[in-house]
């Protein structure tokens, strides 16, 4: 077992897609394309619209944010929320008020249908 540190002082700033208060650390990948990050969002911050260069589950771990699709309507996500985000996919995030959240970036996510909206 290893226990980790995954406070927002860890995190490395986001600059891409004209992002601003958002960081996120590496906690690990995984067998062929498999990647893991906590992400921090201060109040107000925003990764900005991109395609999403996997298949991507965003759960929200503490606070509330917000998810948006290419036509920048936000939905909301508060703590244990989340969005499924498709490769290729236009999309942005963000918090008014601050969160945290997961992210996991996979080759392919199958989610049970139980899961689905």
């Amino acid at each position: 077992m290893h226990v980790i540190d995954c406070g927002a002082e860890r995190a490395t700033p986001i600059t891409e897609y004209a992002s601003r208060g958002a960081s996120a650390q590496p906690l690990g990948d995984g067998a062929g394309e498999a990647h893991v990050y906590v992400v921090h969002l201060e109040p107000g911050g925003e990764i900005g619209a991109h395609p999403a260069g996997f298949d991507q589950l965003f759960l929200v771990v503490r606070g509330e944010g917000w998810v948006a699709g290419a036509d920048g309507a936000r939905h909301l996500v508060r703590a244990g929320h989340g969005a499924v985000i498709a490769r290729g996919e236009v999309h942005a995030k963000g918090s008014d008020s601050g969160c945290s959240a997961v992210m996991i970036q996979l080759t392919e996510l199958a989610l049970p249908a139980t899961v689905r909206k």
